[in-house]
């Protein structure tokens, strides 16, 4: 990991005279590469060093079982490649007393069947690379298995505009991502049968120059070949495991999924394969259309919550579609992550040092995911204003923990030698892992954990992100006119937990506003209502971006175990906890806190008890009006048997 940080920070100085600037000539494109050097492809191992392969090998043994091999390359390459999509532009949100505040927002544009369901829009790669077209009046399979209806036209209904109102809307691929159909390469485009399927009997005895053919897919007139194919070989497998690859002699057109292949010449008994991978037909391109449809006027406040694990790679596509009602403004738009320990600050989103992204362009982020904890981000461009208008939201990391085995983890921190970015020595005063004196906890299988502690104090069962907000209507309105802003005069009125007012804070799906367009959209999805087993705890995870106000949150009825303030677990250099229990915690603009709830004790807790979550100050506790409103939610106790994990719902 900290090669690659190192090469990241060589290439951000190289290029640091010429990024001061805003990128020209910029486009809509989309990245999210389907293999790394630190997470490679998991057949061939490319592109991974040399020393990384020969550690796999090493556990694999020479064994051929596939779970085998599949735990050394998790114990080799831990973590994963996650993407995510956001459009830049504007929106509405309707506040408690029913007014609409006009947003600078971020919206989601890749993620939106996790987003409508309330989970973070960060995905997988193999799920953010799905294409958006598919048959005429027909379905396609989504890379969660699910059938997607496809339009007249060719289109996946789930993409376009108003779908994310249906509840069994799931599509999480990139909003846009179509094949690049201007791609006029010839015998250089190479696809690969897929790993994932079985492939049929494919014969014997080919030879070098075997003939491919192509059927189905919606396209025609592509031909192929498989090269370097010696006597005796079979079609599926070159040596070693090697998966064969098809060289494309004419890519013909018009396909929009995968082919049938076939084979013809020089062997016998070979059977039409009808997987594969199709990665040479998404290049990143994508279709401004599809963006535009979905983007524009989507502005989601809070903006789209990020989450990843330690170890994983985010690749963050800012596309910037925009805004419709101040057509007078050419803004700019960056992601910055705060209190985020980034390896170069050419992705820092800092435009000083950065780059800023142009409407009708885009930009990709690259990110190692560090020490587990909460964090946030938002927009660099005149950050008062813009943070005001509502660009901000929450990212948060899960630890190594919650996926391996505690003893594991406690040698790994105290010994890794591999990771600069956590070793530590003894007497390192600014070691980032701080561990307790002993691995006196194992790790216990079905609960999740807030950070690596090493004795399990951090477990949870379930997690709720929480962003503490305030709104100027004032402000807000003159944004949306052509009149100069004032920040000396800012007054919050609006006091919300993640974009929403009590009581629409328990509103459990996502709410709606009614753009000037006419359409509704979902611009505030994350539901605050807090829904804990029976006898478990929650984790809440606040953050607070308010640049005009300190915020409090008094617990009622169940004591707050604080365990870590911004992204550090609360431990000194001896390894004693120094967490703490309170009532209520109080937080400045750009801060986070982690707290859980701990409703263990059933006696005390019993099944289908409710307890308040609010704020003391009283003016916070209001829509602009008395008596109704702010910063307040629920906290239910379930009946363990129909608590919904995955949702996060009583039954």
């Amino acid at each position: 990991m900290s090669s690659t940080r190192f090469f990241w920070s060589g290439i951000a100085a190289a290029l640091l005279g010429l990024i001061a600037l805003p990128a020209a000539a910029q486009s809509f494109r989309v990245q999210c590469p389907s293999a790394t050097a630190l997470h490679p492809d998991p057949v061939t191992l490319a592109p991974a060093p040399a020393a990384k392969i020969a550690q796999y090998n090493a556990l694999v043994g020479g064994s051929t079982d596939a779970g085998v091999k599949a735990t050394a390359y998790a114990t080799v390459f831990p973590g994963h490649i996650k993407c995510q999509q956001l459009g830049g532009g504007d929106g509405f949100a309707t506040m408690g007393d029913g007014t609409q505040m006009y947003l600078f927002a971020f919206g989601p544009l890749s993620g939106l069947g996790n987003i409508v369901h309330g989970l973070p829009g960060t995905v997988l790669n193999t799920v953010f690379n799905q294409s958006n077209l598919g048959p005429a009046n027909g379905t396609i399979t989504d890379a969660e298995g699910q059938a997607q209806p496809v339009g007249a036209d060719g289109v996946l209904e789930a993409v376009k505009i108003g779908a994310p109102d249906s509840a069994d809307y799931n599509f999480n691929g990139a909003i846009g991502l179509v094949p690049d159909t201007s791609d006029s390469k010839v015998g250089s485009v190479t696809l690969m049968i897929d790993p994932n399927t079985d492939l049929p009997y494919t014969g014997s005895g080919y030879t070098v120059g075997e003939q491919v053919v192509f059927t189905g897919g919606g396209g025609s007139g592509a031909t192929g070949h498989i090269a370097a194919l010696g006597a005796g070989r079979s079609i599926g497998v070159l040596a070693d495991g090697v998966t064969a690859a098809i060289t494309i002699d004419n890519p013909g057109s018009g396909y929009i999924s995968p082919p049938t292949v076939s084979f013809a010449g020089g062997g016998s008994g070979a059977q039409p394969i009808a997987a594969l991978v199709a990665t040479d037909g998404l290049t990143g391109h994508v279709d401004e259309r599809l963006i535009m449809d979905v983007g524009v006027m989507n502005g989601n406040f809070s903006a789209p919550t990020i989450a990843i694990d330690e170890d994983d790679e985010l690749f963050l596509t800012l596309t910037n579609v925009g805004m419709v009602m101040r057509p007078d403004l050419f803004e700019q738009h960056t992601v910055h992550f705060h209190g985020y320990p980034n390896a170069s600050s050419f992705y820092d989103g800092v435009p000083d040092a950065s780059v800023a992204i142009n409407i009708g362009g885009s930009f990709t982020y690259y990110y190692l995911a560090p020490e587990a904890g909460t964090y946030m981000w938002h927009c660099h461009i005149s950050p008062p204003e813009h943070l005001q208008m509502g660009m901000v939201g929450q990212i948060y990391v899960r630890p190594r923990q919650d996926v391996g085995t505690t003893a594991t983890l406690y040698a790994e921190a105290q010994n890794d030698q591999l990771d600069l970015s956590r070793k530590c020595s003894a007497t390192d005063i600014l070691c980032s892992v701080q561990l307790p004196p002993a691995n006196s906890n194992p790790r216990v299988v079905g609960k999740k954990y807030a950070f690596d502690d090493g004795d399990g104090s951090t477990a949870y069962d379930v997690e709720y992100p929480i962003q503490m907000h305030g709104f100027d209507p004032n402000f807000h309105f003159v944004g949306m006119t052509f009149n100069p802003e004032s920040f000396a005069d800012t007054k919050d009125k609006y006091f919300l937990l993640n974009g929403r007012s009590y009581p629409d804070t328990i509103h459990a799906g996502p709410m709606h506003t009614q753009s000037t367009d006419g359409t509704q959209h979902y611009s505030q999805p994350l539901s605050t209502i807090i829904n804990i087993p029976l006898g478990g705890k929650a984790l809440l995870r606040f953050s607070d971006l308010n640049v005009t106000e300190y915020h409090t949150l008094a617990s009622l009825g169940i004591r707050m175990h604080v365990i870590g303030i911004n992204a550090r677990l609360l431990r000194d250099q001896d390894g004693n906890n120094t967490d703490y229990y309170t009532n209520s915690i109080t937080l400045g603009g750009g801060e986070s806190i982690d707290v859980i709830l701990d409703a263990s004790d059933t006696t005390t807790y019993p099944a289908n008890s409710k307890f308040y979550l609010y704020t003391p100050q009283l003016d916070h506790l209001s829509n602009d009006a008395e008596n109704f409103g702010g910063m307040m939610t629920e906290v239910n106790i379930c009946p363990s048997a129909s608590f919904d994990a995955n949702a996060k719902k009583c039954l």
